[in-house]
């Protein structure tokens, strides 16, 4: 099947990753999960629905993955060009995606959008 979508990680000022990283902190199963989520995201792009993602707010979204009782959420926005940007990652504890967590991923892509206007 061919890729419609890039996926990236976004990148810190500093030289982090924080999905990357939040990702990789899970188990096996887990990790595995939320990587072959990440493949149907490139190939699905802004098709991709629920249960499998969905609109937050203002251009924020998030790939969810459940594995056992364990609900882990991955927030992204997407890039003319067909590009999509990974912001940060949490465990979800409560029916309600922290507002927390959506502002992290709007200042996220704030500084991506900022820095790349300066490239």
């Amino acid at each position: 099947m061919v890729k419609l979508f890039e996926v990236e990680f976004y990148e810190k000022s500093d030289g982090t990753y924080p999905a990357e990283e939040f990702i990789l902190s899970q188990d096996i199963k887990m990790q595995t999960k939320l990587f072959r989520l990440l493949e149907l995201l490139e190939l699905k792009g802004n098709d991709l629905r629920e249960p499998y993602s969905k609109s937050l707010s203002d251009g924020i979204f998030e790939i969810r993955a459940i594995q056992g009782n364990h609900i882990t959420r991955v927030l992204y926005f997407f890039v003319v060009g067909k590009k999509i940007i990974l912001t940060n990652g949490f465990v979800k504890k409560t029916q309600k995606t922290p507002e927390s967590e959506i502002a992290l991923a709007k200042k996220y892509r704030t500084d991506y959008e900022r820095r790349k206007e300066n490239l």
